[in-house]
């Protein structure tokens, strides 16, 4: 059980993940491999046979019938594994801030970007701060 706060489902979800388990950055879809086996029984780690198997491109429909996970919650999974397909197809010196700004507005980590787009944690920090964009905290 873990308790994240985001401005949008796929932000606290996110920071949620990194919350339970150190070593996890997020959603991340080369933690598991996919098994639909895995994917009909909850465990702590079903969420990342999901985010493989949404890269591989199951389709919602299939997820839901595998799963029984509201086709809402799957359709916000999508949501991050399709911008980090967006981030995989990048270098770092094409990331703009637009492109920053909506991985971060998702809940993506610098270490999670980096990763994606074969970099490292501290240049990507680097080019988010000389773009304007810094974490900030908002009062609840």
């Amino acid at each position: 059980e873990a308790m994240a706060i985001g401005r949008k489902f796929e932000e606290a979800f996110q920071k949620a993940l990194r919350m339970v388990d150190e070593n996890m950055t997020g959603f991340d879809p080369y933690v598991k491999s996919i098994n639909d086996e895995e994917l009909e029984w909850p465990t702590d780690k079903r969420m990342f046979v999901l985010a493989a198997s949404l890269k591989a491109g199951y389709t919602i429909d299939r997820l839901y019938e595998l799963t029984k996970i509201d086709r809402w919650f799957l359709e916000k999974m999508k949501n991050i594994i399709s911008y980090y397909e967006i981030l995989e197809s990048l270098d770092q010196g094409q990331l703009s801030r637009s492109i920053l700004l909506g991985a971060k507005n998702i809940g993506f980590s610098d270490k999670q970007i980096a990763a994606a787009v074969k970099s490292t944690e501290l240049a990507v920090r680097k080019q988010r701060h000389s773009n304007n964009i810094y974490p900030f905290v908002k009062q609840i």
